[in-house]
């Protein structure tokens, strides 16, 4: 399977715990082509979608990080709507333990009847998930009630050298078959995916943590990403109390992207205390140079690697 030509973002609600002017709550849309997934899901994310110009009606996976009112009371609204302008397609709701339950209940309210299938996985952490040009991994992070943070990883691509295809002669009609397998038999001769690589072009990777405390395992689940969406709902002088209730500080967030190597960490999830959100920056920005505030409606489109790594 090829690479995703396009990953773009699209954050659509940037605030935590209740929104302000400009400041919707927690939602962001991650596109992979024509796959469009959905990082939680806050009160009124259907309307921001509107604004964005991308299309809810395309989605295809809802990833919510946590039942905490500001991540995921925008469903009853979003899946109604996609109901009720003839969505016919399943639709995949990933989330913490209890998954199944809330998402009966939101869409059980009132006297809407849903017309498409709702496929519910309520997620283990350490899980990974198969969704066909990525995979979803999974892990437990440190809130104050369960809650998951999701790495998006787009599949390696093994580069395929033509002339050393011609020379084996192998037919070309079954390169796919032998990118997927790692090896292929023909008239009794096995031929190796090796036999005919040129190097191996990393996929891209987006984090997304959800609400969370520093956790120490988070580095390594963050590892190169090129994105890490990380909760940095105050400044450091908030940090005591930040971390009580569940949450990161910006300064916290940078020093965890520095220790994972990632290329840009997008600030997300602020009080509303914050009118000025440069504090919050320059906090980062101190531990971790490629630190960047997520703006509402903003989009951010993730460059393809063309760096080939050697087969050894």
């Amino acid at each position: 399977m090829n690479m995703a030509s396009n990953i773009r973002i699209t954050f659509l609600g940037t605030g935590g715990s209740m929104p302000k002017p400009g400041r919707s709550l927690p939602a962001v849309a991650i596109q992979v082509d024509d796959i469009l997934n959905l990082f939680d899901c806050g009160e009124g994310t259907q309307k921001q979608f509107m604004k964005s110009g991308v299309s809810f009606m395309s989605l295809s996976n809802i990833f919510i990080s946590h039942f905490h009112a500001d991540h995921f009371l925008g469903l009853p609204g979003l899946l109604n709507s996609l109901s009720f302008m003839g969505r016919t397609e399943d639709i995949n709701i990933f989330g913490p333990v209890g998954a199944v339950n809330f998402i009966r209940n939101a869409i059980t309210l009132g006297y809407g009847r849903i017309s498409y299938n709702i496929n519910v996985y309520e997620v283990i952490p350490g899980t990974s998930y198969n969704l066909g040009k990525f995979t979803i991994r999974t892990l437990a992070n440190n809130h104050t009630v369960p809650s998951i943070s999701y790495s998006l990883e787009e599949k390696d691509l093994t580069k395929i050298d033509r002339k050393k295809v011609d020379e084996i002669g192998f037919p070309v009609y079954r390169l796919e078959e032998l990118r997927k397998n790692g090896k292929v038999e023909l008239n009794g001769k096995e031929y190796l995916l090796n036999d005919v690589a040129m190097g191996i072009k990393k996929g891209r990777k987006v984090v997304y943590t959800g609400d969370t405390r520093p956790v120490p395992e988070m580095p390594e689940f963050a590892k190169n990403a090129d994105v890490l969406i990380h909760d940095t709902t105050m400044d450091s002088s908030m940090e005591p109390m930040v971390n009580e209730y569940g949450h990161s500080s910006a300064r916290q967030a940078a020093e965890i992207a520095l220790k994972g190597g990632v290329k840009k960490l997008f600030l997300f999830h602020y009080s509303s205390r914050y009118n000025d959100l440069d504090i919050l920056l320059k906090d980062a920005r101190k531990a971790f140079p490629e630190s960047y505030l997520s703006h509402e409606l903003g989009q951010y489109d993730i460059e393809k690697n063309d760096r080939l790594i050697s087969i050894s």
